[in-house]
């Protein structure tokens, strides 16, 4: 096999050329990695010889940032241009929204857009709470920072293109130190809220068929009443799909809170599959029925057909709980003009249904809880210190990779075997070693089960009514003011 006549040839089967274009397409290969065919090797990835290749014979430097520029240039020549993609995706959709985002997804794993190998290096798995069973992830798939692109990054003052991670402008963009290769990168564009915006996947899925909705402006995100009637209309288009927001504000929002946009995806959440603990009526809103999730964050679910009424129920739930203070409980809505309360919202379908769980945050912080009064404390920071998103509030936990190597001295610890176990994770591993008889056959559902436990905790700390006297005589004070 000669290694890029190899690659012309899978190019050329994907569609996005034709036989006659074999040399032009050969061309284009040897412009990337020098004009010499070579013998390659059936039992690794072509893309990967071809860019070992490139760095062989100084076509690039042997460094992450190039090797993933390089990458992704050869894979966009398996991608059809955005306007083909575009075009054919609309017309599958006139089959069936499935049809289409099939079609879609399909093209962004077969082009490497998404990262399927790296994603099948997560730790995945889930394990019963009393609040049903939680979602864990070990997330291992995103590479580290190219140390190149951190030392770039303290001395770069420019003005960004493009501006984030999010904005559009990154589609076939080449990418350099600090800005991630997006030459095989395509967006759908789609009506939202009377104007234009995008949707595509996530090279680093963390459930199935991860995808964002981003707004085509660079404007910072916000919760509101449009926030509702965007998540209505893309859930009439692609009725498959859930689809949720990060909250807008710092340490209970997401990490880019500078663009508008949301995330969905193709996955049934615990979330979504916990029960009503306490049903709720509004007489204004007959068709809307409502009630209090019994989950370990403060969720009110309101479920209807009537997308108008849901919107309306919704959007003043969401204006009450801005300006709603409970000194008691220590939730403060705002210092001076500064807004402490927001909602993180999540929609799916059930059937002809729309599902909106609206689930309540407040950002303030203490000299007790510097990084947050509902955020982890510090007593689960040794597994879990990062904000509390939108994937997380579901019930599906993004653990940081650290944990796969010192997870694993834990259990040499709970063995009795020689060890490193760091500090942070010693008064935990102990208490669990003092109540459990753990042996070589049952250590590694102990450790996956404890740590369903601790992200149970995770979420009840996130909670800004608690599951007690004081939480539930909270909910009730809360429900008066609606």
């Amino acid at each position: 096999m000669k290694l890029i006549e190899k690659f012309a040839d899978d190019v050329i089967a994907s569609g996005a050329y034709k036989p006659l274009d074999k040399i032009y397409v050969m061309n284009k290969i040897r412009g990337f990695v020098g004009d010499e065919d070579v013998d390659g090797n059936e039992d690794q990835p072509v893309v990967a010889q071809l860019v070992d290749l490139a760095v062989k014979r100084g076509k690039i430097e042997d460094g992450q940032t190039e090797r993933e520029i390089l990458n992704d240039q050869l894979y966009d020549l398996m991608t059809p241009r955005p306007s083909v993609v575009n075009e054919e995706f609309w017309e599958k959709y006139q089959e069936s929204p499935e049809t289409a985002t099939n079609w879609f997804y399909k093209l962004m794993t077969s082009n490497d857009y998404v990262k399927i190998a790296a994603i099948k290096k997560n730790i995945v798995f889930d394990r019963p709470t009393k609040y049903g069973n939680l979602e864990i992830t070990i997330n291992l798939s995103k590479p580290e920072k190219d140390p190149k692109a951190i030392a770039a990054a303290a001395h770069d003052t420019k003005k960004k293109y493009p501006q984030c991670a999010l904005c559009m402008e990154n589609e076939g963009y080449k990418g350099r130190l600090g800005q991630a290769a997006r030459s095989n990168h395509r967006v759908i564009r789609i009506m939202v809220g009377g104007h234009k915006w995008g949707f595509q996947y996530s090279p680093y899925a963390y459930f199935n068929e991860h995808c964002i909705f981003l707004d085509s402006k660079h404007e910072p995100m916000q919760i509101n009443r449009q926030t509702l009637i965007n998540l209505v209309e893309i859930e009439e288009q692609l009725p498959a799909y859930f689809v949720g927001s990060n909250a807008d504000l710092p340490i209970v929002g997401g990490s880019m809170l500078a663009h508008e946009h949301y995330q969905g995806g193709r996955h049934s959440f615990p979330m979504m599959k916990a029960e009503i603990k306490k049903p709720l009526h509004f007489d204004e809103y007959p068709d809307v029925e409502a009630g209090i999730v019994n989950w370990p964050m403060s969720d009110i679910r309101l479920t209807s057909a009537n997308t108008t009424e849901l919107i309306n129920l919704g959007s003043h739930i969401i204006d009450v709980w801005d300006h709603y203070d409970d000194e008691s409980l220590s939730l403060k809505a705002f210092d001076g003009d500064t807004r402490h309360h927001t909602v993180t919202p999540i929609m799916h379908r059930d059937g002809k249904k729309f599902v909106l769980d609206l689930v309540l945050r407040d950002n303030n912080t203490s000299d007790k809880y510097p990084l947050g009064i509902f955020h982890p404390h510090e007593k689960l920071w040794h597994i879990k210190k990062e904000n509390i998103g939108l994937i997380e509030v579901m019930g599906r936990a993004i653990l940081p990779a650290r944990l796969k190597d010192e997870l694993a001295e834990v259990k040499k610890f709970w063995l009795g075997e020689a060890n490193n176990i760091a500090d942070s994770h010693l008064p935990w591993a102990k208490e669990i070693a003092e109540k459990m008889d753990i042996n070589a056959d049952n250590v590694d559902e102990i450790m996956e089960q404890e740590l369903a436990n601790v992200f149970a905790n995770v979420l009840e700390n996130a909670g800004v009514f608690k599951d007690d006297e004081a939480g539930n005589a909270g909910w009730d004070r809360f429900i008066a003011q609606l």
